[in-house]
């Protein structure tokens, strides 16, 4: 990959079995069932599969015209850098705050 240029996605590379694209057509879909659909979605991925690229593509396809459906805030939130866990261990964590 030349520098300086971001690899684009296809959509089928992006969503291979098609469940974002046809999450988003289910009306009345719930945020529950939009998590289940997306961990399947992930568990389809290949191993070796870098997914934010994957969630971008799918973000800018599906979400841009439809922020308020429940699948783009899950899109968002997995892409999304997780927290750093804190540790609490010895009498921090037997002793409340």
């Amino acid at each position: 990959m030349p520098l300086g240029r971001e690899w684009t996605m296809e959509l089928k590379d992006a969503d291979p079995k098609g469940l974002i694209r046809e999450s988003y057509r289910i009306e009345g879909i719930t945020l529950g069932e939009c998590r289940s659909i997306f961990m399947d979605w992930a568990l389809s991925l290949p191993l070796d599969a870098d997914t934010a690229p994957a969630l971008r593509h799918l973000l800018a396809t599906y979400a841009d015209g439809t922020p308020d459906h429940p699948m783009s805030g899950v899109l968002q939130d997995a892409l999304a850098t997780p927290k750093a866990p804190k540790r609490r261990g010895g009498r921090a964590a037997r002793v409340p705050d």
